[in-house]
């Protein structure tokens, strides 16, 4: 065989290995529909759920690449939380090699070739007759499995002519492993496939070209590798998606240098373990175990690291938002001395209410939904309040501080209520603007001019930064913005009567209208009790930084 119809060969195969991973993973993916993301959304409250989900999904999607894209997105888009998109991406470290399984046993260990022209034949069979339906994706699916099959028989033939005539460098020497692991890093690089990676380095050990040490040397650079994804990933996305992806690079590069220190102990064991099982001495099944104990061993590992790991991680990429959320006067050196705490205590909270009230006077004013970032750096600030109040009331307080306490924890839930309706206004927002081409219409008609005016002029009074007009101004100011809602209410309701707004339509902008209205109401009470708590405590802050 010429240089030339070998190399044919090699990047033929390779070729077609990776056009059969594509349209198995396109296929699989199309053919699940959404379960891909209810599984990422669902079934990952805990740690252990997260691992199982992440390795169920790699397994059946073939593809680690597109469960870290997809956690790392639901992260950016605050759909999964920090740890547990960390543990759905280790889990899809482990269900990666699934793949090698499946070259190792399969396509090393079987003639292949009596399964690749029928799966491809009847792959495109089910295409053809069921073109955008489930069928025609499982269809693409077996099409690629075929494709996959044809690849390594392709990769197969190649490496055992190339063992003939070429040697590659062998021994066991700090700078071979390194120079094999460095090999493995580049293929899933320039591939962006660790699984490419893999299916070379299983035929060429099955070909004889590498050793089986070197072979998983080569895989430790493999696993390395992977976190390429998740670095582009995490380019541009929210400090949390960053730390998912930095979180998957430390794993990776955690992992493989364990690997690399166990490599000459953990193969020899392998492979004498393999032996007198009576199972062979066939390298490929054993290069598939060791990436599979790789994984596994991490894993493990990890396990009682995860919380350092992520405290680690929280520190790191802060933005602005998530700077404003740490707290400014809560420490755990005043909690020695009760009453000056809880004159702390009541600053954070205002400082707190001040944020919530406006965030929410920027959604009325220009219509501006929460971001998912803000809503997230409240709700940090008002668990970490929270935290101190547990911590306070394991102190020595006189009965006159300790009286104070409920009314505190009450204008923080009122907050908190102010805060889930500006969630709840969204929602019905973008429910509206999705039924309807009408991007906002007739304000004027239907009295969300006047709404937002009333209720603007009522905010007015109840920031608590702001010194606060009488009780009579505030009641007069609600009392208008309840009128404003009434004659809104009274014009939508005529509206979708006469047929001038659909029905839908309707229904969520009465929602939107009467969430904003609910959280004036509970503005008014947090600023009401706030200001009753004042007697006895410091003066509040001069000026905060929003």
């Amino acid at each position: 065989m010429t240089w030339w119809n070998l190399m044919a060969g090699l990047l033929g195969g390779i070729g077609l290995f990776l056009l059969g991973i594509r349209l198995m993973t396109d296929g699989l993916r199309h053919a699940a529909g959404p379960a891909m993301s209810t599984i990422l959304d669902r079934y990952t409250r805990t740690r252990l759920r997260a691992l199982i989900s992440g390795l169920l999904v790699t397994s059946v999607v073939q593809s680690s690449s597109a469960v870290v894209v997809a956690a790392i997105g639901f992260v950016n888009a605050g759909i999964l939380t920090l740890t547990q998109a960390l543990w759905v991406l280790f889990g899809a470290n482990v269900g990666t090699t699934v793949t090698g399984w499946l070259v190792a046993v399969v396509g090393m260990q079987f003639k292949i070739e009596i399964l690749t022209l029928p799966l491809i034949g009847i792959g495109m069979i089910l295409r053809l007759t069921d073109e955008h339906g489930r069928r025609g994706s499982i269809g693409v699916a077996l099409a690629g499995l075929g494709a996959l099959f044809v690849g390594i028989g392709v990769l197969r033939d190649s490496f055992s002519t190339l063992a003939t005539s070429v040697t590659l460098p062998q021994g066991d020497s700090l700078f071979t492993i390194g120079a094999q692991v460095a090999i493995g890093v580049v293929m899933t690089v320039l591939m962006q496939s660790s699984n490419a990676a893999m299916v070379i380095t299983l035929t060429a050990a099955q070909g004889g070209l590498i050793s089986l040490l070197g072979a998983a040397a080569v895989v430790i650079g493999a696993h390395i590798g992977t976190s390429a994804k998740a670095i582009l990933v995490g380019i541009g996305a929210t400090p949390n998606a960053k730390r998912a992806a930095a979180g998957h690079v430390l794993f990776n590069l955690a992992t493989g240098a364990m690997g690399i220190v166990l490599l000459p102990w953990l193969v020899p064991t392998i492979s004498a373990t393999w032996e007198s099982l009576g199972l062979g001495a066939s390298p490929a099944p054993q290069v598939a175990l060791f990436h599979t104990l790789l994984s596994v061993v991490g894993v493990i590992i990890m396990w009682p690291l995860s919380r350092r790991l992520i405290r680690f991680l929280q520190k790191r990429f802060r933005s602005k938002g998530e700077d404003a959320a740490e707290p400014r006067y809560l420490d755990a050196t005043v909690l020695a001395v009760p009453a000056l705490a809880l004159d702390a205590l009541h600053q954070e909270v205002r400082r707190s209410g001040t944020r919530t009230i406006k965030l929410f006077e920027r959604m009325l004013q220009h219509s501006e939904t929460p971001s998912f970032a803000a809503l997230q750096s409240l709700e940090h600030l008002n668990n970490t309040i929270g935290d101190f109040v547990t911590h306070l009331h394991s102190s020595r307080m006189a009965p006159e501080t300790a009286s104070r306490l409920p009314d505190i924890l009450r204008v923080v839930r009122y907050y908190d209520t102010v805060t889930d309706l500006m969630v709840d206004a969204a929602a019905a927002e973008t429910e509206w603007q999705t039924a309807t081409d009408l991007q906002d219409p007739a304000q004027a008609k239907y009295g969300d001019d006047l709404f937002r005016s009333a209720a603007m002029e009522l905010l007015e009074f109840v920031i608590p930064d702001r010194v606060p007009l009488d009780d009579t101004a505030v009641s007069r100011a609600l009392d208008n913005m309840t009128n404003a809602y009434q004659t809104l209410k009274a014009s939508h309701l005529a509206a979708g009567a006469r047929g001038e707004l659909q029905l839908v339509v309707m229904d969520a902008r009465l929602r939107y209208f009467s969430a904003l209205r609910r959280a004036c109401e509970q503005a008014v009470k947090a600023e009401q009790l706030l200001r009753d708590t004042d007697t006895g405590m410091l003066p509040p802050p001069a000026k905060t930084e929003e």
